[in-house]
C-alpha cells in the first residue's frame, strides 16, 4: 500500500462526475488536477458491482475504516464485488489520477447475460457469500473508450446517451479482452455456463410436457449431474422440475379453458392426461375449483 504521501501533502476534497444512464446504472468519472491527494467517495451497497479503472497515476481504495486498503494502478482495472457486505467507495487519489468506474446493480448485470436473469441468484450455493475482486491491465482498445468518456465534449443534452453506449462497449471490451482468459476471470462465468442447461432443461420440458422424459434422461440431455440438476432448477426457478411442469401445464390448461374452444377432455389431453379424472383433480387441486365450474365463472 502506497500511503507515505499522505504524510507530506495536504489532502483536499475531492468529487466524481457521475451520470446515470438507466436502472441503477452510473458511470462516474474523475480526474485529479491538483498537487494534491484527493479524498473522493460514493456511497454504494451490496447489491452492486463495481468496474474501476485508472488511466492515469495511481489511487488506494480504502476499507472498513482504513483497516484494508488496495491500491489501483495506472493502466489497470479493478472489478469488486461482496455480497456480505457494503463497500462504499472511498479513494485516496493521487496528483494526476484519473478514473473512470461503473457502478451495475447484480440483476441489471446479468440481463447483460442471461434472459434469465430475475431467476439467478448470481453465484452458486457454494459461491454466493464470498467476496470477490479481480485487477487486470487495461487494453488498448478500453484505452480509447475510457479517454472517449474522460475527455466528453459534445452537447450535453447527449451525455447519458453517449455514456450509455461507451459504458457497454467498456464492459463488452472487458470481458473480450482475452481469448483464452481463464473462465475464473469472473465467477458469473461459471454459473451462466449451468444457468444455461437449466434454462434448456425447463424448455425441454416445456416442449414435451404431454410426454417429458425422466429426470436422468433430462440430465443426460442438457449434460449436468442429476444432483446439479435438481439443486439448480429449484434455486433458480423456485420449484423442483416435475412441481414447475405441474404448474405451467395448469396455466396453459386454463387458457385452453378460457378459450371456450376446447372441452374438458380436450384441454386434458392437450397437457398431457389420458384420463380426465386425473385432470380434473389436478386442477382443482391447483385452482380450487373444477375445470367445468371455472368455465362456467369464466363464462358469467
Amino acid at each position: 500500500m502506497k500511503m507515505e504521501n499522505s504524510t507530506t501533502k495536504s489532502i483536499a476534497r475531492g468529487t466524481f462526475d457521475e451520470v446515470d444512464i438507466e436502472d441503477g446504472f452510473t458511470v462516474l468519472t474523475y480526474q485529479n488536477e491538483t498537487t494534491n491527494i484527493e479524498v473522493v467517495g460514493h456511497e454504494i451497497d451490496s447489491n452492486f458491482i463495481q468496474f474501476h479503472f485508472c488511466t492515469r497515476s495511481y489511487s488506494t481504495f480504502v476499507f472498513n475504516n482504513g483497516n484494508y486498503s488496495l491500491n489501483i494502478n495506472e493502466e489497470t482495472s479493478l472489478l469488486l464485488y461482496n455480497p456480505q457486505r457494503d463497500l462504499p467507495i472511498h479513494l485516496e487519489a493521487q496528483p494526476k489520477a484519473t478514473l473512470v468506474s461503473l457502478l451495475i446493480p447484480i440483476k441489471k448485470f446479468h440481463s447483460l447475460f442471461s434472459k434469465d436473469a430475475n431467476y439467478i441468484t448470481f453465484l452458486t450455493d457454494e459461491n454466493k457469500d464470498k467476496k470477490y475482486y479481480k485487477d487486470g491491465k487495461i487494453s488498448p482498445s478500453m484505452a480509447v473508450v475510457l479517454n472517449q468518456l474522460i475527455s466528453f465534449n459534445l452537447n450535453t443534452s447527449i451525455k447519458p446517451l453517449y455514456f450509455k453506449a461507451k459504458a457497454y462497449e467498456l464492459l463488452s471490451l472487458f470481458f473480450n479482452r482475452s481469448e483464452d482468459a481463464d473462465i475464473e476471470q469472473c465467477p458469473f462465468l461459471v454459473d451462466e455456463v449451468n444457468v444455461a442447461k437449466l434454462k434448456q432443461a425447463k424448455d425441454i420440458i416445456i416442449a414435451n410436457m404431454v410426454e417429458p422424459p425422466s429426470l436422468k434422461d433430462l440430465a443426460a440431455d442438457v449434460g449436468l449431474s442429476l444432483k446439479k440438476l435438481k439443486e439448480g432448477f429449484k434455486q433458480i426457478y423456485g420449484d423442483s422440475v416435475y412441481s414447475f411442469l405441474l404448474d405451467y401445464k395448469m396455466e396453459v390448461a386454463r387458457q385452453y379453458l378460457e378459450s371456450g374452444k376446447f372441452n374438458v377432455n380436450e384441454v386434458g389431453l392437450k397437457v398431457g392426461y389420458s384420463t380426465a379424472s386425473h385432470f380434473i383433480a389436478a386442477f382443482k387441486k391447483k385452482f380450487g375449483t373444477t375445470p367445468k365450474k371455472y368455465i362456467l365463472e369464466s363464462n358469467s
